[in-house]
C-alpha cells in the first residue's frame, strides 16, 4: 500500500536523493502511520474498556502516543527542508534528528506510565473478559504493526532517515508488546490464571527498551557520532582512484542532517609536481566527492618531501617500527626528512586509535623513543593525530 501511495502522490519517487523527494516519503509514511495508528488505538480502547483489561488499555494509549510521534515526525520532515539562513548556514537537517529524540522521550514517558499501571493491576487484579472480538483486535494488531515496521525500515534506509528508522523500532516494540498482552489472554482463557498487570507491566518494560534504542539511534548525530566506515571507505576509494594520490589522512565528516554532509581530508601528493596539475586534480577529486556522496568535499594538499623527494619505503619502514612496539593500530603521515650537522630528524604526524587518547603523551614517548632506537642518528618528533584514521 506504501509503495502505492510513494509512486501515486511523490513525482519521481525514484529519485531519493532529491530533497522534495525525501521529504515526501516522510510524509507519505508518516501519514499512513497516523492513520493506522489512530484506527488501532480507538479499536484497543474499546475492547480494553469492555473486557476490563489493563494490559490492552496500555496498549491503545501507546499506539496513540505512537500516532503522536508521527505528527512530531512529519513536523521534522518540514522543518528540515528550510533553506539556509543568516543564522543556520548549513541548514535546518538537524530538526530530523531531534524530531526522532522527540519521538524517543515520548516513548519512554508512556512506557513510564503504563508501567505504574501494570503494577496497580498486578496488586488489585480485576476480571478479564476475553473473547473473539478481543483476541482479533490484538492479532490484526500485530500484523499492521510488523507491516509498519517493514515500510519504515524499508523506505527509512532508502533516505537515510533516522526518524524513520526510530518509527521502525518503535513498532517492532510494539509487535512484542501486543503479543505479550495476546498471550496473557490466551492463558487467562486456558487456565483460569489473572496475570494481566503482569502482561501490563511487561508491555511497558519492552516499550521502554524501544525507547531507550530509539533515543540512542537519534541522539548519536546530534553528538556527532564517527561516521560509517563505508563513508570513509568510499572517500579513500575515490580519491586514491587518481594517480597524483600518495596519500591520505585526517578524514573529518560532519553531519548537518541527511543530505548535508560536509567532509574534508589531506591527500598527500608529490612535493615536486606541477602545482597546477595537482590543483586540478584535488579540484576533481572535491566535484567527484560531492557528486556520489552527496555532500561538499574540502581537500587540504600535503606535499611530501625527503630530500626533495618522497620515502614510501622510509615511511613504511617507520610504521612497522611502531606496530611492533607501540601498538598496531598505528600509522604515520606527513612525514619529513631534516638533515642536521649532528642527527636527522624525522617528523611525521602519529594516527593512534581514540582509545589510548588518556595516555596521548606517554604513547607520544614511546613512538619518539621507539623511532630513535631504531633508526640510528635520528632524532624523531610527532604529532599525535586522534582523528578518525591515517594512511593505510
Amino acid at each position: 500500500m506504501v509503495g502505492f501511495l510513494l509512486r501515486r502522490f511523490v513525482k519521481n519517487s525514484e529519485n531519493v536523493d532529491d530533497p522534495a523527494v525525501r521529504r515526501g516519503y516522510g510524509e507519505v509514511c508518516g501519514l499512513t502511520g497516523i492513520g493506522i495508528n489512530i484506527l488501532l488505538f480507538l479499536c484497543k480502547l474499546i475492547a480494553g474498556l469492555l473486557s476490563g483489561s489493563i494490559a490492552v488499555v496500555a496498549d491503545a494509549f501507546n499506539n496513540l502516543s505512537d500516532a503522536g510521534a508521527s505528527i512530531v515526525t512529519l513536523m521534522g520532515f518540514r522543518l528540515a527542508e528550510k533553506a539556509p539562513d543568516r543564522d543556520h548556514p548549513y541548514g535546518h537537517g538537524r530538526f530530523e534528528y531531534i524530531s526522532g529524540l522527540l519521538v524517543s522521550v515520548a516513548i519512554l514517558l508512556m512506557s513510564v506510565e503504563l508501567l505504574r499501571s501494570g503494577l496497580e493491576k498486578i496488586f488489585r487484579p480485576g476480571p478479564v473478559e476475553a473473547g473473539a472480538a478481543l483476541t482479533a483486535v490484538l492479532a490484526a494488531s500485530i500484523a499492521l504493526k510488523l507491516y509498519m515496521a517493514y515500510y519504515n525500515r524499508k523506505y527509512g534506509r532508502m533516505i537515510d532517515s533516522a526518524a524513520m528508522s526510530a518509527t521502525a523500532t518503535d513498532s517492532l516494540g510494539d509487535c512484542a508488546a501486543t503479543g505479550a498482552v495476546l498471550a496473557a489472554i490466551v492463558i487467562e482463557r486456558l487456565t483460569g490464571l489473572n496475570i494481566d498487570g503482569w502482561a501490563g507491566a511487561l508491555v511497558a518494560v519492552l516499550i521502554g527498551i524501544a525507547g531507550v534504542r530509539s533515543f540512542k539511534e537519534t541522539l548519536d548525530p546530534l553528538l556527532g557520532q564517527a561516521p560509517d566506515a563505508e563513508l570513509i571507505r568510499r572517500i579513500r576509494e575515490i580519491a586514491g582512484s587518481y594517480k597524483e594520490t600518495r596519500g591520505i589522512h585526517d578524514i573529518v565528516v560532519h553531519d548537518y542532517g541527511p543530505g548535508r554532509r560536509m567532509i574534508s581530508l589531506h591527500v598527500e601528493v608529490d612535493g615536486g609536481g606541477d602545482i597546477y596539475e595537482l590543483h586540478d586534480a584535488v579540484d576533481a577529486m572535491e566535484r567527484e566527492l560531492a557528486e556520489k556522496l552527496r555532500c561538499s568535499a574540502v581537500i587540504h594538499m600535503d606535499p611530501i618531501y625527503v630530500d626533495g623527494r618522497q620515502s614510501p619505503d622510509l615511511r613504511e619502514e617507520i610504521t612497522r617500527v611502531l606496530r611492533s612496539r607501540v601498538d598496531e593500530r598505528i600509522t604515520i603521515h606527513d612525514l619529513r626528512i631534516q638533515p642536521g650537522n649532528n642527527c636527522t630528524l624525522l617528523c611525521f604526524d602519529s594516527a593512534v586509535p581514540p582509545e589510548l587518547a588518556e595516555d596521548a603523551e606517554t604513547v607520544r614517548k614511546n613512538i619518539c623513543r621507539a623511532v630513535e632506537e631504531s633508526f640510528s642518528g635520528c632524532q624523531a618528533r610527532t604529532v599525535i593525530d586522534f582523528g578518525l584514521d591515517g594512511d593505510k
